[in-house]
């Protein structure tokens, strides 16, 4: 039997691209994650890695793999979701950040609306301080935010490596000081950004200022500037920066799932998922 706790630390590999970041995606330890996957490729009966750089790769096998892993955790979830939101009726207010209104939480918003079709769904996209304050204030029954420090109200975490991302086609022009787009304070990932230069001596200029995410994908297409996210903004253009920049080691970034005083039934079913998919119970 394939397991599905295997399958998922499999595809977390797979999307992250080594055993270390997937590591850090499921919660565990590398020496875990390495003894998970040597237990599937037990399972069945052929090597799913091999050594492949300084790195590990897929073999035919894993390649083989990963197409029947996406589907049988599909149908997981749907199962799921099937049981849970046969009854299930109400209103969830749910706010996020950016960061997975554009990739992750769509996907599993559409698999909970379809099984839940008595639940309605309210969305509000927005930055983290504003988030926290509307989920304390009533106004939200669950929320995404950027973690400051431990809340009373998470019910999981999302750890996700910060990265230093640029345009596909690179900077459009080369200079001494480091061009930075960044959100306007105050963001985690502006702090971040600004501290790790300072730390390595390095100049910068902040070459494109924004209130939204929009912002810095133009400014970041454009060749104009760099920025600090997640590779969840890693789309549509824009790839990590190449290491010939020079640029400083960055910390990983924290997100938690956090559910208001008042959340019914259907709420928490949907940070169970949530937690489930996106992040690591805390």
């Amino acid at each position: 039997m394939l397991d599905p706790d295997l399958l998922k630390t499999f595809l977390a590999f797979v999307d992250g691209g080594s055993l270390t970041k997937a590591a850090s995606a499921v919660g565990r330890s590398p020496s875990a994650v390495t003894a998970q996957m040597q237990r599937l490729e037990e399972i069945v009966g052929e090597p799913l890695l091999s050594p492949q750089g300084r790195g590990r790769g897929l073999t035919p096998t894993g390649e083989d793999l990963v197409g029947h892993a996406r589907r049988i955790l599909a149908v997981h979830t749907e199962a799921w979701l099937a049981l849970k939101g046969a009854r299930a009726a109400g209103r969830i207010a749910i706010g996020t950040t950016q960061d997975f209104a554009d990739h992750g939480l769509p996907e599993l918003l559409r698999a909970f609306a379809a099984s839940n079709p008595r639940v309605r769904i309210e969305l509000r996209v927005g930055r983290s301080v504003e988030l926290g304050q509307a989920l304390q204030a009533g106004q939200l029954d669950l929320a995404i935010t950027m973690r400051q420090a431990p809340m009373a109200d998470e019910v999981a975490l999302i750890d996700e490596p910060m990265l230093w991302l640029c345009s596909q086609k690179g900077l459009a022009a080369r200079e001494d000081e480091v061009p930075l787009a960044l959100l306007d304070p105050h963001c985690g990932f502006r702090e971040a950004a600004l501290t790790a230069l300072d730390a390595d001596g390095r100049r910068y200029r902040i070459a494109a200022a924004s209130a939204s995410l929009a912002g810095l994908r133009t400014a970041v297409n454009a060749g104009i500037a760099l920025t600090l996210r997640t590779r969840r903004f890693a789309h549509s253009g824009i790839v990590e920066a190449p290491r010939e920049l020079g640029l400083p080691p960055v910390p990983v970034a924290s997100f938690s799932i956090r559910l208001g005083r008042e959340a019914g039934r259907p709420a928490r079913d949907l940070a169970d998922l949530l937690a489930g998919s996106l992040a690591q119970p805390s």
